[in-house]
């Protein structure tokens, strides 16, 4: 079996059975049909992520789940006739061929649709026929079919498909007030002029252009290409998890504004950060003994004063004795000593300064690690510590990596910056991912790396063994070297591996830290909320296997660890375009209709407090059970294509214990770290505090 094989298994049994669909002719198609031949060469490597990807003419691939699910819903026999309504690439036409008896396809943008038909013509596919003409007309020529899927989404499903349908057929297409949100409808012939018709899941779709849709741009019904501000086709907003069942209706889900109604009911006002109330609204939390808080962004003020002011009264009012964070153990470590008082190790004596130098270096964090030190001063018999959580020295291993393949290969190390700008699971632009496909000079240069990458973690632990006052104990160094290498590979290539591994990483430092302070000791932890928040309950863990440091956290401490997460609508964050760019201040764009965050803007409240522990807001809790669409913003931000790069799908009340909104929200500012700049006070962070 072949890599694509596997991929192509995989595909069918994590994102298309496990989500609930049963169709066995369905199932049985997409393991056939090989959708790496439906999407751009460069973009291959991608053909079985749970992602739409573009196909070139400002259209998309449909994503494999959303494509078996209206193909199920339109209950496909073998023997049918079937009109597939937006060819694009003809990937949802083959698998209804593989099923159907004659497929008939219609797509207005003509090179699109003499690509689909070469393609189809080569894997062998000889029962469908592609045509160019306006899909809102239908094919009365061929007419009638026992099924009808439109791949865009219309104001209304045009009176011209409704009298091609046979009796008994189906016809399954997403239509909405919108040209960018729908719902996915299914409408059944009983007979000559009556129709049963229900929606069941929102979805966003390209708008369906034509005489009896959307006009095309400037007003002309029959422009050759359907546009969109962000590549949209076939995205579910809301996806169901349970198999569709045509006999009985499925629930509605909530109107929007339900939502923002029920949410505005439970949300409790926060005053502003830097009063004495906020973070005493915490206090339902002090009796846990690991409170993890989150951020939506590695960038953004609000979320680290807020953590800080938090984090202040648990250790003042609360007796907690731990501070953990996304950051490497060794830089780490010099926050330690200099929280503590306690002796610097000379030349390693700067920490955090290679990218995002912004994420720790900045005016937020310098104020916390400012007060951390006077607070300990008060308190030696009980100080307050301070622990990195990250894998060793991630950013340093990823800059090794740069300089030795900018050396030997710049073309490689061109691809190396684009898949590091991408290794978070939640930033995901498949245009970059293209770019970064692995080429022979890059896979060349695995070996090299992977020997200085080893060098370059002796080195350190070396120097963890000269250090009086050592990072990490025999036991935890042995597990380190023997992680190390398969972490380092795994992370060259990107993928989950490189994810799971990184954050048990994470779970077993925190456990080991813990553990050193003895039964009692409590830790705050503050990570993304991608690392905090349970990936269980999200896109990651249920469709792309990973798990993380929150979820690890549930299933060893239960109730005694809190997940709480942060996020925010609008306004500025510090954040990178590319993998070791420059920082920027960049505009954040309003949240996406259809997200959790649009609900919570819908609030109209500037601030406030969700708590979604069970037993207090269950009403709430259920409606937020429904995966939505969730914001996540890292140390790179690319608002272009944001809805690819930044949102995926989330139970926000099986995901999080409570959750922290700031409606507008302001980028961090960065400290300085320029050799011209030595006597600036942030030259000698964090001694200059």
């Amino acid at each position: 079996m072949g890599d694509f094989d596997e991929a192509r298994a995989w595909m069918v049994e994590r994102q298309i059975v496990q989500r609930g669909v049963r169709d066995d002719f369905v199932i049985e198609a997409m393991r056939r049909v090989p959708r790496e031949a439906f999407v751009p060469f460069d973009l291959r490597e991608f053909a079985y992520d749970d992602t739409p990807l573009p196909i070139g003419g400002e259209q998309s691939i449909s994503q494999p789940y959303i494509v078996a699910k209206m193909l199920a819903a339109a209950e496909l026999q073998p023997g049918d006739r079937v009109l597939d309504i937006g060819t694009g690439s003809g990937y949802a036409a083959a698998i209804a061929a593989e099923i159907a008896g004659r497929v008939d396809s219609i797509e207005r943008d003509a090179s699109l649709a003499e690509g689909a038909r070469e393609r189809l013509q080569r894997l062998g596919y000889e029962n469908v026929e592609v045509h160019v003409g306006d899909g809102t007309a239908g094919l009365a020529a061929h007419a009638p079919y026992n099924a009808i899927i439109a791949a865009a989404g219309g104001p209304r499903v045009p009176q011209a498909l409704r009298v091609q349908l046979a009796v008994g057929g189906r016809l399954v297409m997403p239509v909405g007030s919108s040209p960018s949100r729908q719902r996915l409808v299914k409408i059944v012939r009983r007979d000559e002029h009556d129709y049963d018709e229900h929606a069941f899941a929102d979805v966003r779709f390209v708008p369906l252009v034509g005489d009896d849709g959307w006009p095309a741009p400037g007003g002309v019904p029959h422009a050759d290409s359907r546009p969109t501000p962000e590549p949209l086709a076939s995205t579910p907003a809301t996806p169901e998890p349970a198999a569709l069942t045509p006999a009985a209706p499925e629930a509605a889900a909530p109107e929007p504004a339900a939502l923002e109604l029920a949410l505005r009911d439970a949300a409790e006002p926060l005053p502003d950060i830097d009063s004495a109330e906020f973070a005493a609204s915490f206090d339902r939390f002090a009796g846990r003994r690991v409170v993890l808080l989150g951020e939506a962004s590695h960038g953004t003020s609000e979320f680290y004063r807020a953590r800080a002011a938090i984090t202040r009264r648990l250790v003042e009012r609360h007796g907690f004795s731990m501070i953990a964070v996304e950051a490497d153990w060794p830089d780490a470590a010099i926050i330690d000593r200099h929280v503590r008082d306690r002796p610097m190790p000379g030349e390693r004596s700067r920490p955090f300064r290679r990218f995002p130098t912004w994420m720790w270096r900045n005016t937020d964090f310098m104020g916390f690690v400012a007060w951390l030190r006077s607070h300990n001063a008060l308190h030696r018999d009980s100080e307050t510590r301070f622990y990195g959580l990250d894998i060793y020295s991630l950013s340093e291993s990823i800059d090794a990596v740069l300089r030795y393949l900018d050396s030997v290969d710049p073309a490689a190390a061109r691809i190396a910056r684009e898949r590091y700008g991408c290794l978070s699971p939640w930033q995901k632009d498949p245009a970059v991912y293209g770019r970064a496909a692995l080429s022979g000079g890059y896979a060349q240069c695995e070996e090299h790396v992977i020997a200085q990458l080893g060098d370059l973690l002796k080195s350190r632990l070396d120097y963890a063994r000269e250090d009086g006052e050592r990072f990490l104990d025999a036991a935890q160094n042995a597990r380190l070297v023997a992680v190390a290498e398969h972490y380092y590979r795994a992370m060259y290539y990107g993928g989950p591996q490189s994810w799971n591994l990184r954050d048990t990483h994470m779970f077993d430092t925190l456990r080991h830290a813990l553990d050193s302070r003895g039964p009692q000791a409590r830790v705050v932890v503050w990570a993304h909320n991608s690392h905090i928040g349970d990936a269980s309950a999200t896109q990651m863990g249920r469709v792309q296997d990973e798990i993380n440091l929150g979820q690890l956290c549930r299933a060893q401490f239960g109730d005694a660890a809190a997940l709480i997460g942060f996020g925010t609508h609008s306004g500025t964050v510090a954040a990178a375009s590319d993998w070791g760019g420059p920082m920027e201040v960049k505009t954040v764009r309003p949240s996406l209709d259809g997200s959790v965050e649009f609900s919570m803007h819908g609030t109209g409240l500037a601030r406030f407090l969700l708590d979604l522990r069970p037993g207090v807001h269950d009403a709430l809790r259920e409606r937020l059970r429904a995966p939505l669409l969730e914001r996540f913003i890292g140390v790179i931000y690319r608002p272009e294509t944001e809805r690819y790069s930044h949102y995926a799908e989330a139970s926000l009340a099986e995901q999080f214990d409570a959750f922290v909104w700031f409606d507008r929200t302001s980028a961090v500012t960065a400290l300085p770290v320029s050799a011209d700049e030595k006597y600036h006070a942030a030259e000698t962070f964090p001694f200059g505090v």
